[in-house]
């Protein structure tokens, strides 16, 4: 697995907004990937004691490919829709036709940092036009994560003593709480986990809490390398200034990859009842190029 030299710690964009903008210079495609060095991985590698694991994907139910105008309106729509079909080699047996929506919030994915341009740009500032077609992504796609991704991973439970309020901005002071409620500190290289015990699915009547600006820039200065949580961004926003911080800061000026709709409860549990908040987590996508997103399964193992 490849890893790039770091330079000179994060920098900051001339607007005010955390940047690593050519910090791993103009072509770079992995961003804050580019923090998990062998040392962050052999830090990872030894929280493992017992190998027990922990899945972070919600899990999928598919539903049969519906379409036309006979469609029922009242079908929940999953992310995953199939056909299954007779192969005929050998006889009898069946194989699926997926139509699988990556961007789906019950479906855990991973995003590619073409995902989310800001004012035109893909991260590391190159013009959208360029880095994404509708032939499929040329730059900030999946095929940065054809060779996984392992590291130390650290859950912070921002819902221990239940789910966090309806419309409540995460801001520095909670994740430094969590980390001191648990006895972890974050170190570069890290994966992030966030538990707010709140669903991914939004909810017109109840605003969902979500990062601030704030908590992104403690990321930035903590050198967080990938953020997982069952949420991310609030919706609807919280701040009209900053709508979106994970995708419209971390994606595109950050150059760190998101993983949306993660299932933290059985983590947490482990955790918990481990009396421990740091385990390897291991993210091994599909080799799929070209993509803006893609469905994952990270594993805590401990």
């Amino acid at each position: 697995m490849e890893t790039r030299d770091v330079a000179a710690g994060p920098r900051t964009d001339a607007p005010g907004l955390p940047s690593n903008r050519g910090r791993w210079g103009e072509d770079d495609e992995r961003g804050t990937l580019n923090l998990i060095t062998d040392e962050a991985r052999a830090r990872g590698a030894a929280e493992v004691r017992s190998g027990r694991t922990v899945s972070l994907a919600l899990p999928i139910q598919p539903t049969p490919l519906l379409s036309g105008p006979f469609a029922p309106s009242t079908q929940d729509a999953s992310p995953v829709q199939q056909v299954l079909v007779y192969t005929g080699s050998p006889a009898m047996a069946t194989a699926e036709i997926m139509i699988v929506t990556n961007h789906h919030p019950r479906s855990t994915h991973l995003d590619a940092l073409a995902h989310m341009p800001r004012e035109g740009q893909v991260y590391p500032g190159r013009p959208l036009d360029e880095c994404v077609t509708p032939a499929g992504a040329r730059h900030g796609s999946t095929t940065a994560f054809a060779d996984g991704i392992a590291t130390r991973g650290v859950l912070l439970d921002l819902a221990a003593d239940g789910p966090l309020p309806s419309g409540y901005a995460v801001t520095s002071r909670d994740l430094e709480a969590a980390e001191e409620r648990e006895g972890v500190t974050l170190e570069s290289g890290d994966a992030l986990v966030v538990r707010c015990g709140w669903p991914m699915t939004p909810d017109p009547t109840r605003p969902m809490p979500g990062m601030s600006l704030d908590a992104v820039r403690w990321m930035h200065a903590r050198g967080v390398s990938l953020y997982a949580g069952d949420i991310g961004d609030s919706h609807p926003p919280l701040d009209p200034a900053c709508p979106a911080p994970l995708h419209g800061v971390g994606l595109p000026l950050l150059g760190m990859p998101l993983i949306d709709a993660a299932e933290v409860d059985e983590l947490a549990a482990t955790c918990a009842e481990l009396g421990r908040y740091a385990f390897l987590l291991t993210v091994a996508p599909p080799r799929v190029h070209g993509l803006t997103g893609v469905p994952v399964n990270p594993l805590a193992v401990f």
